[in-house]
């Protein structure tokens, strides 16, 4: 098949092994290359058919799902090579996976009912999410309440919230401000035992409902 879609884009002799042998090595396709293809699982298809879009190294490419079927390890090649070709080409792609935007894009527009409804950078599209700069800390064996009480005289937090009524705080800021350093300042000097601590970039697919939802 890479050999056909090698010919008809106009390679002849050594340049269709080269290209092929280089679009089987970038997609990992050595284990079945002598398969037939409607033998193939849907994600060694997915990346044959990426394969054949790349073997002649287009200027834009335009990729519909490309890691939809994909194992884990699978997805992290194919986003790996999306990167890696980046530079060189610009690529456009449709998926309805969240987690792809936030992993190979540097632009996101959001389209529903036919209208555009964002268009900015992945943190552009975090930031619009209420939890974006919140800070979450695990303490083990710390009186919450008091936990609380302290936390409420930093500058910038705009509530506490307990998560699942464990001993889980979720501290959101006013405005999306960036708080984790006074949190961190505050968490040592009260001598609070802190079993974790990190910032919350913001759930995509909360800002995504609040944009569809609301055209």
């Amino acid at each position: 098949f890479l050999n056909f879609v090698a010919e008809i884009r106009g390679y002849r002799g050594a340049q269709v092994k080269d290209k092929v042998n280089l679009a089987i090595e970038q997609l990992e396709l050595e284990s079945v290359i002598n398969k037939p293809i409607e033998t193939l699982s849907k994600g060694f298809k997915r990346r044959l058919g990426l394969a054949q879009s790349i073997l002649h190294d287009p200027d834009v490419l335009i990729l519909d799902e490309p890691t939809d079927g994909l194992d884990p390890n699978q997805k992290h090649q194919v986003r790996g090579l999306i990167k890696d070709m980046a530079p060189d080409k610009a690529i456009i792609i449709s998926t309805h996976l969240l987690e792809e935007v936030a992993a190979v894009c540097s632009r996101a527009i959001i389209i529903s009912e036919g209208k555009i409804v964002f268009d900015g950078t992945p943190d552009d599209f975090a930031a619009r999410s209420s939890i974006h700069n919140a800070v979450t800390i695990r303490l083990t064996g710390e009186n919450l309440d008091r936990v609380r009480s302290e936390i409420e005289g930093i500058e910038d937090v705009h509530r506490i919230e307990t998560v699942n009524g464990t001993g889980v705080l979720r501290l959101i800021p006013k405005d999306g401000a960036v708080i984790v350093e006074k949190v961190s300042l505050l968490m040592r000097d009260k001598g609070f035992k802190v079993d974790e601590i990190f910032v919350e970039r913001g759930h995509l697919d909360e800002v995504f409902r609040d944009l569809t939802i609301a055209n």
